[in-house]
């Protein structure tokens, strides 16, 4: 029997806290980006997905992603209602911490990745379509992935693809998915023809900053001990978004005026790159990797703006994009110089690792694509995605919810 380390435990829960602050972190983040008329709504679409996939993984998303492996796909029903998973560990996945704790843990990582598809569809989403949405996208498209990466037996992990916090299962799926919403939903009325005008840029700074510190329990917690790999991964968190910021600041003032809004962008895209790898690459190949995630990212923007498409907050640019340079910059940073337990990439004499990154990226953004595709048009059919043309005119905060964020 496994004994319960209770350095790890308590910092394992102080970094479940962490990754919970994130998800309300988010939702300032996004709401400072949109108009006025929209910030309560677009806020609590981040919100309310913490009550309503907190229930979702009690009841069949744990074990969906985490039970006893079914052909490697989609993990079995052992785990339903957290049934089994108490205060012993699990040997599988954090032989230290309780069961329960290690589930905890990832729900919050469950819970933030709908959160993230909702900066593509904010000012005229219908609340009720969100609400379905929501809840067929985790248990369709995130539990499995999550499985096929994390789960042991899971298709991706037997291959030997590696994610420490989520580069692929949160990421790509968030950032693709919300590339295929937004095509399905349309552009939102006005949409290139008047200025849409952030509400309050300040709001999104503080969401950035509170991101930027919850990342510390998402990259630093996903060691499960309080060791020297928790150490690294933070350290490389705070660099690569450093690098992000700094370059995504040269990028801006190049073309125009130094950002604060694009500072702070930068910053979120060095976190989401460095997510798979942290716990995998040195903290030079951090600086490399947030580095470059700031021109990709930078770059994705500005050909999503000449496609004119409403992706309403670029999650697809960031998250999506960013995601994919950080899963395959982890097949060529990663290093068993700083986990043993890992692989050592391109650079380090192994290019089959780069291969089998590409190939987990490839298989995760045409499954979160495809599904998010048909459970969209599906929901549109049923239920419709959108408001009205006079509902999104007034904005959503009255139409949807009766409230306003400034009297």
């Amino acid at each position: 029997m496994n004994e319960i380390n209770t350095g790890d435990t308590a910092w394992v829960l102080i970094a479940t806290a962490l990754v919970m602050m994130m998800t309300p972190a988010l939702a300032f983040f996004y709401g400072g980006m949109v108009r006025k008329k929209n910030l309560l709504s677009t806020i609590n679409l981040s919100f309310i997905t913490v009550g309503l996939i907190s229930l979702q993984w009690v009841l069949i998303g744990y074990t969906l992603a985490f039970g006893t492996s079914q052909g490697g796909l989609i993990g079995g029903l052992n785990f339903f209602g957290l049934s089994n998973v108490g205060a012993e560990p699990n040997a599988d996945y954090a032989a230290t911490i309780p069961h329960l704790a290690f589930s905890a843990y990832q729900m919050m990582f469950a819970i933030i990745t709908p959160a993230l598809i909702t900066g593509a569809f904010v000012e005229r989403v219908r609340f009720k379509a969100f609400l379905v949405f929501t809840v067929l996208w985790a248990t369709f498209v995130y539990d499995p992935v999550a499985h096929w990466v994390w789960g042991v037996g899971g298709i991706l992990r037997s291959i030997g693809a590696l994610d420490f916090a989520g580069g692929t299962v949160v990421h790509i799926t968030a950032g693709f998915s919300a590339l295929a919403f937004a095509m399905v939903l349309g552009k939102r009325k006005w949409f290139g023809q008047a200025v849409m005008e952030p509400s309050n840029i300040p709001l999104t700074v503080l969401g950035a900053g509170l991101l930027w510190m919850g990342w510390f329990g998402f990259n630093g917690g996903s060691a499960l001990a309080a060791n020297g790999l928790a150490v690294n991964a933070l350290v490389t968190t705070n660099t690569a978004a450093a690098a992000a910021a700094v370059v995504w600041m040269f990028l801006s003032w190049k073309d125009n005026k130094p950002s604060v809004l694009g500072i702070v962008t930068g910053a979120v895209v060095g976190l989401v790159a460095i997510t798979p790898a942290a716990g995998f690459v040195t903290p030079l190949s951090a600086i490399v990797i947030g580095g470059l995630a700031a021109p990709v990212s930078y770059y994705a923007i500005k050909l999503r703006q000449r496609w004119g498409l409403d992706e309403s907050l670029d999650v697809w640019a960031c998250h999506g994009m960013g995601g994919t340079w950080g899963a395959l910059a982890t097949g060529l940073f990663a290093t068993k110089l700083v986990n043993p337990a890992g692989a050592d990439g391109l650079f380090y004499g192994n290019p089959s690792q780069f291969l089998i990154q590409a190939l987990a990226v490839v298989v995760a953004i045409a499954f979160a694509f495809a599904v998010t595709f048909v459970l969209a048009k599906l929901i549109h059919r049923w239920l419709g995605l959108r408001v009205t043309e006079n509902e999104e005119e007034v904005g959503l905060d009255i139409s949807e919810h009766g409230e306003r964020a400034y009297a």
